[in-house]
């Protein structure tokens, strides 16, 4: 069952890049964007980039390299015509060798990143792990999935006022609360989490999230299309009223201001959704169709500016701003 269900997952992401004509990916990837960030690296997929601006640098995920990377960014008066930039990994656990890093988060407040780890092939482990930023020492590490638990695949991080983190699992659709120290404070299931009953939509669940300051978090599932409000403190779920567009094949996720967010994807490459009653309600404002065929995974916001991070990169990978088109209704 658990080979079953990583195949049915390969074959919806092959199937969306081969739905896409060969002359429209050529004109994508040779387009320019008003800022691109290209860079080489020795993996073929990277899963999450967020730019970390007191250290001037984009963190990266390398996915099955299990690790951490950054690039190290120029002020932009030193950037024209600068050669693509050189990923330098700066983080690998030995204690969670074998597992894929994913989602990655950056706790500005306690001068700490939090990374996820986990088992896209088998579906048994998951964990959480939090690193000094400046030295890089480990504060804690948290297993979150272990044999012998349901399949699961820990997958992305928001962090709240408080210092607590939030990891969705996109296989069992969850999310674990992990308290400031490391210590798995709880584990936040619900049926309003499953809205649509067809198995293929149960393939990827609960996938981007993020802390909205007013005391909840924002999670999307990525084949519903569907986006949540979890309340931190009662853990109470309901469901955002999307009046207008959908959030089908969402990823990762970034706040740009308490009435917007962005939402990565593999089509579009991003969407902005604006709700005007604190998450009651939104709508699809914004789209923006980037290379389609490296798929966009996470959002990431630098000098006030969206940028997306891509899975698919063989070695030449780019971090790329996004510039959103309006969207009527």
């Amino acid at each position: 069952m658990v080979r079953l269900r990583c195949t049915k997952t390969v074959s919806v992401v092959l199937l969306l890049i081969s739905a896409v004509p060969l002359s429209i990916l050529i004109s994508l990837e040779l387009s320019t964007s008003t800022s691109a960030y290209p860079y080489h690296s020795r993996g073929w997929l990277r899963e999450c980039a967020k730019w970390d601006d007191l250290g001037r640098r984009f963190l990266i995920t390398t996915y099955s390299d299990g690790g951490l990377a950054q690039i190290r960014v120029p002020p932009e008066s030193e950037r024209e015509d600068a050669p693509p930039f050189e990923e330098e990994v700066v983080l690998r656990d030995a204690d969670v060798a074998g597992n894929t890093s994913l989602g990655l988060a950056i706790d500005r407040v306690r001068g700490r990143v939090l990374v996820v780890y986990a088992d896209p092939n088998r579906f048994r482990h998951g964990a959480l792990a939090a690193y000094r930023v400046d030295t890089w020492d480990r504060i804690f590490l948290t297993w979150l999935a272990l044999p012998g638990d349901e399949p699961s695949l820990a997958d992305d991080v928001a962090v709240d006022a408080e210092g607590n983190a939030y990891v969705t699992d996109a296989i069992s659709s969850k999310i674990w609360k992990v308290g400031p120290d490391g210590d798995l404070l709880s584990t936040i299931r619900s049926p309003v989490f499953y809205q649509r009953k067809q198995w293929y939509r149960k393939v990827i669940g609960l996938n981007g999230i993020v802390y909205h300051p007013n005391g909840y978090l924002l999670v999307v599932h990525t084949l519903g299309g569907d986006l949540f409000k979890v309340d931190v403190k009662t853990e109470e779920v309901s469901l955002v009223n999307l009046v207008s567009g959908s959030l089908l094949f969402g990823d990762g996720m970034e706040i740009l201001s308490p009435t917007k967010i962005v939402v990565a994807g593999s089509w579009p490459s991003g969407r902005v959704v604006e709700s005007i009653d604190d998450w009651g309600s939104g709508r699809v404002v914004g789209r923006y169709v980037g290379p389609v065929h490296r798929m966009a995974t996470a959002v990431t916001v630098k000098d006030g500016k969206v940028y997306l991070s891509h899975l698919f990169g063989a070695g030449k990978h780019v971090i790329v701003e996004a510039v959103f088109d309006g969207v009527g209704g």
